[in-house]
């Protein structure tokens, strides 16, 4: 369940990301200011709090479950450091690229589609990798809202057994697994990826 949570609220946070990061670098104020706000407001506020209001409020309005509740709360919430990581990306694409693209007849969206952001993908796997590692880490925390993942079947271990010493290192040698395990097959992955280019 924690992975599954993770991985869906990563595919949630990618479009939702890439879209404030593209608007990051608009050449329209009002865009730019809108995906900033967004940014920096996700940023600022704990993950933990942005959980327990999606579900108390946008999940009853919309009438969801706790699981979606998860799923929303993490994917909105990464997608605000997604958006950085996009923007960075972008803008490490020398200026020169766009420049060349329009000049050669390309409106701004093609140039960004086929010119800018195939370069950027290139630069931004590295971090994206490393921001579902820590999305997997946060999932812990959707406990609070009742969805049963690993947090809350340690703290229903707890309660009926008091072992919390061994229950919660278990966790976090559990965690440690799945992350390790993660950030290697990431590795590997960059490295074939680097390999194959």
């Amino acid at each position: 369940m924690t992975l599954e949570i993770s991985f869906i609220a990563l595919l949630v946070s990618i479009p939702i990301g890439t879209l404030a990061g593209l608007l990051r670098v608009s050449r329209y104020r009002s865009l730019r200011f809108i995906a900033a706000v967004y940014v920096e407001f996700l940023r600022g506020v704990p993950l933990l709090v942005l959980l327990i209001w999606i579900f108390f409020v946008l999940g009853r309005f919309f009438r969801m479950t706790p699981y979606w509740s998860a799923v929303w709360g993490l994917g909105v919430f990464s997608g605000a450091f997604v958006a950085e990581i996009v923007r960075a990306g972008i803008q490490s694409v020398p200026k020169g690229q766009m420049e060349a693209a329009r000049a050669s007849g390309m409106t701004y969206i093609q140039a960004m589609c086929y010119v800018i952001l195939p370069q950027a993908l290139r630069k931004v796997m590295p971090p994206m990798a490393s921001q579902f590692i820590i999305l997997v880490k946060d999932s812990s925390l959707v406990s609070v809202i009742a969805v049963v993942d690993l947090s809350m079947v340690a703290r229903n271990l707890v309660a009926t057994t008091f072992r919390s010493i061994e229950i919660w290192t278990f966790v976090a040698l559990l965690y440690f697994c799945i992350t390790y395990g993660l950030s290697q097959l990431i590795a590997f992955c960059e490295h074939k990826f680097r390999m194959d280019h």
